[in-house]
Formats: structure tokens, C-alpha cells, sequence
């Protein structure tokens, strides 16, 4: 068994989310109030944006080819 006074009290905790209990899970806390969750995430909801990524080479590539060629170094030069 646990020694007295040495562990921390354990609670059964209620997790409140925008003032909803979301869910209770046992830890040293009597309530915690949380701003992001699982059920309001993005990333676990699926309303999660993607960055549109692909292209990103050939937009470079009309960027910069388009334009005037530095002019290229001169091998031989006369000192």
C-alpha cells in the first residue's frame, strides 16, 4: 500500500472545456478547464487545412527562369 502523506491526494477529475464537461480522468487536480481537446481539434475533428505544397519547384522555376540570366564568369581572366 501507499504510504500516508507521501503521495499527493488522487481525484477523479472532470475536464471542462467553453464550459462543457468533456471527459474525467484521475489525476492530482480537482477540475481542469482546458481550450483544445480532442473533440475540438482540427486535426482529430477533420476540418484540419491542408497546405497546398506540391508545385512549390515549378512555381520557383517560372519565377526565375523567366527572367534575365546573370551573365556567366569569365574562365580566362587577364590579370
Amino acid at each position: 500500500m501507499a504510504k500516508k502523506e507521501l503521495h499527493p491526494e488522487w481525484f477523479n477529475t472532470k475536464v471542462f472545456c467553453d464550459g462543457k464537461l468533456v471527459l474525467e480522468v484521475g489525476t492530482t487536480k480537482s477540475e481542469l478547464y482546458v481550450d483544445i481537446w480532442s473533440g475540438n481539434h482540427p486535426f482529430y475533428t477533420g476540418s484540419q487545412k491542408i497546405i497546398d505544397t506540391e508545385g512549390r519547384v515549378e512555381k520557383f522555376e517560372r519565377k526565375y527562369t523567366n527572367k534575365k540570366q546573370a551573365p556567366k564568369k569569365l574562365e580566362n581572366l587577364k590579370k
